[in-house]
């Protein structure tokens, strides 16, 4: 087997516990290279707290799984000494992977132009994508080069249903503030705006009930070509097994 180099951008802050470290782990179990990057390289990034102490009152955070595999990777070279945006070149990776997040923090990663211009770059090589939760919202926002549309705009997908949005917010607001509302817009509705019909947007079951490494009945992802997408933590177990089939078999 081939060695594949995955390239994961994430910001210095607030990115989501499992849609990174149950990847990161799937992907290194099966003889993977994944190389993290973030805005100035060099420094380890953090998780989002809350979702490793708890949201609310010690809840709707990370299951203990996940939050272990997050431990497994802080140890890593590759998350101690990540790569710079700026300085990455998008050939030299086999697949790109952009998690997601919710928290105030990963407004630095899902609003970057230098980002979105290297994504652009490897979005034109035609080479394995995935992005889960508002990872959705690079790619919506990334335009191709060739069309100055966006680089999602002809491909079905899915991404954080304004439902789960809304009622997350709504159940924490009175606590934790615009916690849940990263921006003014649900990520559902921008993601939604950029697409040629918004037909090709897939919300999947309605559920709150998350996905395991052994269960994938409530989970749902969505494959269009050599693009995969996801909504939330509860899928990044599927999501993560089939971008590795998705890298392993194009």
């Amino acid at each position: 087997m081939v060695t594949a180099r995955v390239l994961i951008p994430v910001p210095d802050h607030d990115f989501d516990v499992t849609e990174v470290s149950v990847p990161w782990r799937v992907l290194t179990d099966a003889g993977h290279e994944t190389i993290f990057a973030t805005q100035r390289g060099g420094t380890a990034p953090e998780a989002d707290p809350r979702l490793l102490d708890g949201v609310l009152f010690g809840r709707l955070g990370a299951e203990d799984e996940p939050k272990e595999f997050y431990r497994q990777l802080t140890r890593t070279r590759s998350f101690q000494e990540p790569l710079s945006w700026s300085a990455l070149d998008p050939s030299d990776f086999d697949a790109l992977l952009l998690p997601g997040g919710h928290a105030p923090e990963m407004r630095q990663y899902l609003g970057s132009t230098v980002l979105q211009d290297k994504v652009a770059e490897f979005w034109t090589l035609d080479r394995p994508v995935g992005a889960i939760c508002h990872g959705v919202l690079v790619l919506a926002r990334t335009r191709d080069p060739r069309t100055r549309h966006s680089v999602i705009a002809g491909r079905h997908t899915t991404c954080l249903p304004k439902y789960m949005e809304r009622g997350a917010y709504y159940l924490t607001a009175w606590r934790l503030g615009r916690y849940y509302r990263t921006y003014p817009a649900y990520v559902e509705n921008e993601v939604t705006s950029v697409l040629r019909d918004p037909a090709q947007f897939e919300r999947g079951p309605r559920t709150q009930h998350r996905g395991s490494s052994t269960d994938h009945r409530h989970a749902f992802v969505v494959q269009d070509g050599k693009y995969l997408s996801a909504r939330w933590p509860g899928d990044a177990y599927l999501f993560a097994e089939r971008f590795l089939r998705l890298i392993e078999h194009p």
